[in-house]
């Protein structure tokens, strides 16, 4: 599934929608994994390759506009 993903390229590992920076390919030499960290950082992870793609630009704008609405419901500022 996974198209050739570079150090500092967004990826969606789709066995959980989580959206992360790749960090490493490789990290494992037998089996290829990618190495990935959240947008926003914290604790890397790996996933299979077959698991792994490159994120869209609505993949991309997902959390903001999932924000966006959480807050709209709560009665608060839409924007900012």
């Amino acid at each position: 599934m996974s198209d050739t993903l570079a150090v500092g390229d967004i990826a969606v590992d789709t066995r959980t929608g989580d959206l992360g920076v790749v960090m490493d390919t490789g990290v494992d030499p037998r089996d290829g994994r990618y190495s990935l960290r959240p947008l926003g950082g914290g604790v890397e992870w790996t996933a299979d390759p077959g698991d792994v793609r490159p994120a869209t630009n609505a993949d991309r704008l997902r959390p903001a506009l999932s924000e966006v609405n959480a807050r709209s419901r709560k009665g608060g500022a839409a924007w900012g």
